[in-house]
C-alpha cells in the first residue's frame, strides 16, 4: 500500500475520514510554538480504519501554521503520543518518504489477465485492415466489426465503410460481415448483388450455426438462449427461424411453450454470462426434462475467462469494478453485472473520460478489465487516468493464460486469388 504526503489543514479538510476541529491545549505542542512561532493550530484524531495511517490504528494529528517574514506557510504533523511528538514537515512540497508526518492512503490497481481482445475480435479487427490495405479503400463492413467503438472510429479513419443492410453498399463491392455472423438469407443477397465477400464471422460463432444445421437436420427444436436484437442472435436464429425458440431470461424460461412432440436442445449466445444461462438452463428444464445440452459449451472460452478474471477479483476484495467496453458491446455489459452479482459496484465506460471521481470515493482497491471488442490500448489509457486520481500500483490478477489464435491469412488469400492485389474495391 502506498501513502502520500498531505501538507495543509486544507488539504486534509477535503478527506472525510478526518475530523478536523479547533486546538484546545495548545499547551501539548508548546515547544514547536516555541520554536517555530506557530500562530495557528489545529488539531484532528484519524479513527482506526483497515489499520489506520501507516497501517497503525489511532494517530493524533496536529496542523499548524507560521509566519517567515510575511509570508505564511503551512504543515501537519503526525502525533503518536501527544507528549512525543514525531519528526516535522517543515512545509509544502517536502515530503521524508516512509516517515512523512501524515501520508494519504492510495488506492490500487487490480488489473485482469486475460481481458480485452479475444482471437476472434483481434482476427476480425485483421481482416478488416487486411481488406483495405490489399485491396484499397472504401472497404465497406455490415454493421460494427465489433462491438467497440474505438475500434470503429480508427478502422473509419482507415477506410472502413459501415453499414447497416447490404443495400447501401453499391453492387460489385467489397464487403466484410462483422464478427457475430450472419443468417444465410445476408449470403444470398450478397450474393444476388454480386458483392464481393470476406466473412469475418468468429469461429466460436460459425460452430453454433453449424450445431444449429446439425440438430435441426437431427430432428430437434432449439431452445436459444440469448439477447433479442443482438446481431449474433439474429445470425443464429436467421438459420432455421421456424426450429428455434428465443429465451431471453429466467423469467420467459418459465412461460415459453417449446413443442411436446419434438427433441429439444438447448444452444446459446457466446457472449452470454455463465452465471445468468445456469439458472436459464435449469428452470427451462425444471419444465422440460427432455431437454438437452451440446456436447461441448457454447459459451466461448474468452467470455468465460474474463468472468472468472472478475469473480477472482470480488474475491480479492475490490470495492468497484470498472469495465472498459462499449455500450452495444454484450460480453462487457455481462462483466458488470457479475460484479454487481457479488455485491461489488460496477460501471461501463468507453474510455477514461467516462470516469467520475465520485466512483473512487472510499476505494482501496479497483478492479479494472476490458471487454473482448476492447483494445488494450484503451485500458491503459484508463489506469493513466487512474494513476492522475491518485491510483497506486497496478497488480495483476491471472486466472487463465490465453494462446487461442484463429488464423487469418486464409480468408485473405482466398480473396486475393479471386480479386488480384490492386483490384479497387469499387467499380
Amino acid at each position: 500500500m502506498r501513502y502520500r504526503c498531505i501538507h495543509s489543514a486544507e488539504e486534509v479538510r477535503r478527506f472525510p475520514p478526518i475530523d478536523v476541529s479547533p486546538c484546545q491545549t495548545i499547551s501539548q505542542a508548546s515547544h514547536h510554538r516555541a520554536e517555530f512561532g506557530v500562530e495557528r493550530r489545529w488539531e484532528a484524531w484519524r479513527k482506526s480504519r483497515s489499520g489506520g495511517i501507516g497501517r497503525r490504528a489511532g494517530f493524533k494529528i496536529l496542523f499548524w501554521q507560521q509566519s517567515v517574514g510575511s509570508i505564511p506557510t503551512s504543515g501537519i504533523e503526525l502525533v503518536h503520543d501527544i507528549e512525543r511528538p514525531t519528526e516535522r514537515v517543515p512545509g509544502p512540497g517536502t515530503c521524508y518518504t516512509g516517515s512523512c508526518a501524515l501520508h494519504e492512503r492510495l488506492m490500487d490497481i487490480l488489473l485482469a489477465n486475460p481481458r480485452c481482445y479475444c482471437a476472434g475480435v483481434d482476427r476480425a479487427v485483421q481482416i478488416v485492415e487486411l481488406a483495405i490495405e490489399t485491396f484499397g479503400a472504401p472497404v465497406y463492413v455490415r454493421k460494427e466489426i465489433v462491438h467497440n467503438q474505438f475500434v470503429v472510429n480508427r478502422l473509419r479513419d482507415l477506410g472502413a465503410v459501415f453499414v447497416e443492410e447490404l443495400s447501401e453498399v453499391p453492387e460489385a463491392s467489397l464487403v466484410v460481415f462483422s464478427a457475430h455472423g450472419v443468417a444465410p438469407s445476408i449470403h444470398k443477397e450478397a450474393k444476388e448483388r454480386e458483392l464481393r465477400v470476406i466473412d469475418a464471422s468468429c469461429p466460436l460463432v460459425t460452430k453454433v450455426h453449424l450445431e444449429v444445421l446439425r440438430f435441426v437436420k437431427e430432428g430437434y427444436h432449439i431452445a436459444f438462449i440469448g439477447r433479442k436484437g443482438h446481431e449474433e442472435v439474429e445470425g443464429t436464429i436467421g438459420h432455421a427461424p421456424d426450429h428455434i425458440t428465443l429465451v431471453e431470461d429466467v423469467l420467459q424460461a418459465g412461460t415459453v411453450d417449446l413443442p411436446a412432440d419434438k427433441k429439444l436442445m438447448v444452444l446459446m449466445q457466446t457472449t452470454l454470462s455463465v452465471d445468468d444461462t445456469k439458472v436459464v438452463v435449469n428452470a427451462l428444464r425444471e419444465r422440460y426434462p427432455r431437454l438437452e445440452l451440446p456436447p461441448t459449451e457454447d459459451i466461448c472460452y474468452a467470455t468465460q475467462n474474463r468472468q472468472d478474471a472478475v469473480k477472482e477479483m470480488c474475491e480479492s476484495g475490490i470495492g468497484l469494478l470498472l469495465v472498459v467496453g462499449s455500450h452495444n458491446s454484450s460480453n462487457a455489459a455481462r462483466l458488470v453485472e457479475v460484479a454487481q452479482r457479488r455485491n461489488v459496484p460496477g460501471y461501463r465506460i468507453d474510455n477514461a473520460n467516462e470516469l467520475d471521481s465520485k466512483w473512487l470515493e472510499g476505494v482501496e482497491l479497483i478492479g479494472l478489465t476490458g471487454g473482448a471488442s476492447t483494445p488494450d490500448e484503451v485500458v491503459q489509457s484508463v489506469i493513466v487516468r487512474l494513476k492522475e486520481l491518485g491510483a497506486g500500483d497496478v497488480r495483476p490478477c491471472t486466472t487463465a493464460e490465453e494462446n487461442v489464435v484463429f488464423q487469418l491469412p486464409l480468408v485473405l488469400k482466398e480473396a486475393e486469388a479471386r480479386f488480384p492485389t490492386g483490384q479497387p474495391a469499387t467499380k
